[in-house]
């Protein structure tokens, strides 16, 4: 029978790497990877979203928008941000000037289609999906996230 201090170790190793992949769904939808590395309130914000700190976030991507306004990812993340806060008139608004600068970036897509159906509005999420069946195929995640996040919708 596994000591405590193993069936610990299993758990932070098995928390360790659900934590890695709910990152790696914001890392994939990068356009800029090299150019947000190199910004202090870029990566400050995915450290805020790492945490759940969302107000914290939004400043941050808030910054990161404002040093660079044509940085497709900054606007996506503040969209992010702004409807994990619950602010979805803010994050319509990102996810916006995130497609305005980049009509094919993935991740502004998959999260504009959740904040859709977040707020009960399917079509446009189905709307959403079916760009990014276009854009990337039904194997893509931001596809799949988008795919799940309607077909476990319930009314709110």
């Amino acid at each position: 029978m596994p000591t405590t201090n193993t069936r610990f170790r299993h758990a932070a190793a098995l928390l360790g790497a659900l934590t890695s992949i709910t990152l790696s769904h914001a890392a994939d939808t990068e356009t800029s990877p090299a150019k947000n590395a190199a910004s202090t309130d870029y990566v400050a914000g995915q450290q805020a979203v790492e945490a759940k700190q969302w107000k914290a976030a939004v400043d941050a991507f808030t910054r990161a928008t404002l040093q660079d306004p044509k940085n497709a990812d900054a606007w996506n993340m503040l969209g992010y941000s702004s409807r994990w806060a619950g602010d979805y008139k803010a994050a319509f608004a990102a996810y916006e000037r995130a497609l305005a600068l980049d009509p094919h970036h993935r991740g502004a897509h998959s999260y504009r289609g959740a904040a859709y159906v977040r707020t009960n509005d399917l079509a446009k999420a189905r709307a959403e999906l079916a760009t990014l069946d276009g854009l990337c195929g039904k194997d893509c995640e931001e596809y799949k996230l988008l795919a799940r996040a309607i077909a476990e919708y319930k009314p709110q």
